[in-house]
């Protein structure tokens, strides 16, 4: 039987690119949104009320999973009928990350302003200038050194292979998602139409209480014990479990009196 041909290496870049520029978005979305909460997507918008700031990270999460999507139905078109060289694959997912990192410096925090690294910090440009070499620049210098040290495309990238970079994005995009699971409150987003009765009925799903609404009353706070996490009841309920550490508890510990 004979060999399958090599996949174009343009197209393997292509994919290679998507999935790392869309990893490079999970990765700020998971330790700096809501790890670290060093800040939102419109964090330096003094206009931007919470609402404001729970919609734009859920477009920006959008972006990132549709990116992710076609990065992921493209190599799998590509290891369909041919063989995906590892090499290309494996530097273009690298330049992608770094890509990201370099787009998100130069656009959002210095042409547009709309966030920094660090928001509580009096020296940003130092941040934003160290998270660049390191995210950037390493992922970028790496992937040059990868395709300086090898002429040759490569081998075909194995199933298992194919299979755990899959298996990477999808992870990255479903912990994009999910909630920490410690804490008391949970910042809860109702489903436009919901009324009062949507919201008690939520917050009686998960045993939790109203903390605090905003004037639409479709941003929720929920207090509950600590570690209780229901995203899927709360969901079933027309609510969407948000960040805990979304609206910081300090805006709250005057409603436990």
């Amino acid at each position: 039987m004979p060999e399958a041909a090599d996949a174009p290496v343009r197209q393997v870049c292509v994919a290679g690119g998507l999935l790392g520029f869309a990893l490079g978005g999970f990765f700020d979305g998971i330790l700096l949104h809501q790890i670290l909460q060093w800040h939102h997507l419109l964090s330096a918008i003094d206009s931007a009320n919470a609402r404001m700031q729970v919609m734009a990270d859920g477009f920006f999460h959008a972006l990132m999973y549709v990116l992710a999507l076609a990065g992921l139905w493209l190599l799998w078109r590509l290891a369909r009928r041919a063989r995906v060289a590892t090499v290309p694959l494996v530097v273009a997912m690298l330049v992608g990350f770094g890509v990201w990192h370099l787009v998100d410096a130069v656009i959002s925090h210095w042409l547009l302003g709309i966030h920094r690294i660090r928001m509580d910090t009096a020296s940003p440009l130092v941040w934003d200038l160290l998270w660049l070499a390191v995210f950037a620049g390493g992922p970028l210098v790496a992937g040059l050194l990868i395709s300086r040290s090898r002429r040759e495309p490569g081998r075909g990238a194995s199933g298992p292979t194919l299979g755990l970079i899959a298996a990477l994005v999808a992870g990255a995009g479903y912990q994009a998602v999910q909630s920490p699971t410690d804490g008391e409150f949970t910042t809860v987003l109702l489903l436009p139409g919901s009324d009062s009765d949507t919201l008690f009925s939520a917050a009686a799903s998960v045993d939790a209480r109203v903390a605090w609404t905003d004037a639409s009353g479709l941003l929720v706070v929920l207090a509950h014990r600590p570690g209780e996490r229901a995203p899927l009841r709360l969901l079933a309920h027309g609510a969407i479990a948000l960040d805990s550490g979304f609206l910081p508890p300090s805006c709250f510990t005057w409603l436990r009196s």
